[in-house]
C-alpha cells in the first residue's frame, strides 16, 4: 500500500480514533471496530490529518476541482485543514465552504458559510466516515440548491466497506448514484491487515482472533464493489 496509507493507519491508532473491541453501531449492528474522528483534538493532529486528506485527494481524485465542501459538523474542521494542507504542501489554493445545520435568517443569511458556490464549480466533498451514505445523500441536494455545481468527488478517512441502501458498498453506491469518484484514505481491510500482529507503541491492536472477527463482520454486512 502507499506509504501515506500505512502512516495514516498508525496515526489513527495512536490518536485513539480507530479502536477494537465490542461496539454497537447506530444501525444496531454489533461491530468489532469503531472509528471516532472526534478524538482528533490537538492542533498538530488536525494539521497532520489535513495532509493525509490532501494526499488522498491528489492521489485518487486529482487536481480537477475548485472548491472543498465539509458537511456539518465533523466535516467543518476537516475541510479547513484539508484546504490549508493543499495550499501549504501542494501549492493548490482552493476555496472551501461548509453548511449550518439550520439556515440563518438574519445577517448574511443562508445555509452555507465560506465560498458562495457558483454554476460550473467543481466540488469535492470532505467527510469523516461513510457507513450507509446518509449524510452524502443529504449533502448533494444542499449543494445543488446553492448552484449548478459539478460533483468532482468525495473523500472520507476510512471506508468501512459496508452495504449502503442496496447490495453495493456504500462508497460504490454513492459513486454510481452521483457520477463522481468516491474514495477513502484507507479501507477497513487495509487497516486490519496492516495492524494484524503489528505493535504500535508496544501494543498489538489486531490479534489473529480480532482479525477473524472483522472478517466475520465483513461477511455479514460487507457490500459489493462497483
Amino acid at each position: 500500500m502507499s506509504g501515506y496509507k500505512a502512516d495514516f493507519i498508525e496515526f489513527m491508532a495512536r490518536s485513539g480514533v480507530i479502536t477494537f473491541g465490542d461496539f454497537v453501531t447506530k444501525s444496531g449492528r454489533n461491530t468489532p471496530f469503531f472509528i471516532n474522528t472526534g478524538r482528533y483534538r490537538t492542533g498538530s493532529q488536525l494539521a497532520r490529518l489535513g495532509r493525509f486528506y490532501a494526499d488522498a485527494i491528489l492521489d485518487r481524485i486529482g487536481t480537477g476541482f475548485d472548491v472543498l465542501f465539509g458537511p456539518a459538523y465533523k466535516g467543518i474542521p476537516l475541510v479547513v485543514t484539508t484546504a490549508m494542507a493543499l495550499a501549504e504542501h501542494h501549492g493548490k489554493d482552493v476555496t472551501f465552504c461548509f453548511n449550518r445545520k439550520e439556515a440563518k435568517d438574519h445577517g448574511e443569511g443562508g445555509a452555507l458559510i465560506g465560498e458562495a458556490l457558483r454554476d460550473g464549480q467543481r466540488v469535492v466533498i470532505v467527510e469523516d466516515v461513510t457507513t450507509a451514505g446518509t449524510s452524502i445523500h443529504e449533502t448533494v441536494p444542499l449543494l445543488r440548491a446553492a448552484a449548478n455545481v459539478e460533483l468532482a468527488g468525495l473523500v472520507v478517512s476510512v471506508d468501512r466497506m459496508e452495504r449502503g441502501r442496496g447490495e453495493l458498498n456504500a462508497l460504490a453506491e454513492l459513486e454510481a448514484a452521483y457520477g463522481m469518484p468516491a474514495v477513502a484514505i484507507v479501507t477497513i481491510d487495509e487497516v486490519v491487515e496492516h495492524l494484524r500482529n503489528r505493535p504500535v507503541d508496544g501494543r498489538i491492536l489486531v490479534t489473529d482472533a480480532l482479525h477473524e472477527r472483522v472478517l466475520a463482520y465483513r461477511r455479514a454486512y460487507g457490500g459489493r464493489p462497483r
